[in-house]
């Protein structure tokens, strides 16, 4: 499966993690574990179960290097894992800036190291569908206030999108997963810096909603989406991705087992992944993949 524009991905794992120090003193926010994984695993699954194979990750100076010794150039699992600096915090869009090069005049999609979503991906895949313009999502969370927040009219349809208000206009907060067009990049060149000196998402999503070419989508029920950015969130992630596993004895954002689901990798490919994995337990699993589908 591949997506029907041409689009690539973008993983941003920037930032200080200040909300869960002091363990991002020892590593960076996106490899900390959420059940038995990496953080990033997490994003990763979503871009590939979306079809995109080309992926970008833009993390600090510091963090870069841990990640090439995770994925390398992601070729064992049928990807094209390429690497980029953010040497500060300059916001969220500044991803496309430095992503330039990457994309290649190519769409984008773009998704934040502490986001994971969980549940049937049909609305991301809906998404990359469309031709032009952007697509971004409307999550029903108790605390608005915390992330850009989106307000629909009587018929469903997005009439504003603002960052952190301290009034929010609806429930509906802008989940860390964008899709958008080609001109992604002219778009970030013109936004203005903001109060904070930096290129807000929120700005960009605007700038799109205003020509009348962004579409947000509202998740359904059957899926959940969670933001892992503080020490209450990280350990309730992974107590939510345990359940799961341990009650359905499959397993969560398996990038090797989806890598094989999706095609990206054949059978010796697959047994090439099985004989590097040291843990028996992961081992195991994967075999059982391999035998049955």
């Amino acid at each position: 499966m591949t997506p029907s524009r041409s689009t690539r991905g973008i993983i941003l794992a920037g930032g200080a993690g200040t909300r869960l120090h002091p363990l991002t003193q020892i590593v960076c926010k996106q490899l900390l574990p959420v059940y038995d994984k990496p953080m990033i695993y997490y994003p990763l699954s979503t871009l590939m179960l979306g079809g995109i194979r080309e992926v970008l990750i833009i993390s600090t100076p510091k963090d870069l290097p841990q990640f090439r010794n995770l994925f390398g150039d992601g070729s064992h699992l049928g990807l094209q894992i390429e690497y980029a600096e953010q040497a500060e915090p300059n916001g969220i869009a500044q991803a496309f800036l430095i992503g330039e090069g990457f994309l290649d005049g190519s769409g984008a999609t773009l998704i934040l190291g502490d986001n994971i979503f969980y549940g049937k991906l049909g609305f991301f895949r809906e998404a990359l569908e469309l031709k032009t313009g952007a697509c971004v999502f409307g999550a029903h969370v108790r605390d608005p206030e915390r992330f850009g927040v989106v307000e629909f009219n009587t018929a469903g349809k997005a009439l504003s999108i603002e960052e952190k208000p301290k009034q929010p206009k609806s429930s509906f907060a802008v989940p860390g997963l964008y899709v958008y067009d080609e001109t992604v990049v002219e778009r970030t060149k013109a936004l203005q810096p903001s109060g904070r000196g930096e290129l807000e998402i929120t700005d960009l999503n605007v700038a799109y909603l205003n020509d009348g070419k962004l579409d947000v989508r509202v998740l359904g029920r059957g899926v959940a989406w969670l933001d892992t950015g503080t020490p209450e969130s990280l350990l309730e992630a992974g107590n939510y991705i345990g359940t799961i596993e341990r009650q359905q004895n499959l397993k969560v954002a398996c990038i090797e087992e989806i890598a094989h689901h999706m095609g990206f990798i054949d059978n010796a490919g697959m047994e090439n992944l099985i004989a590097s994995t040291r843990n028996p337990d992961y081992r195991a699993y994967l075999e059982n993949v391999m035998r049955h589908g």
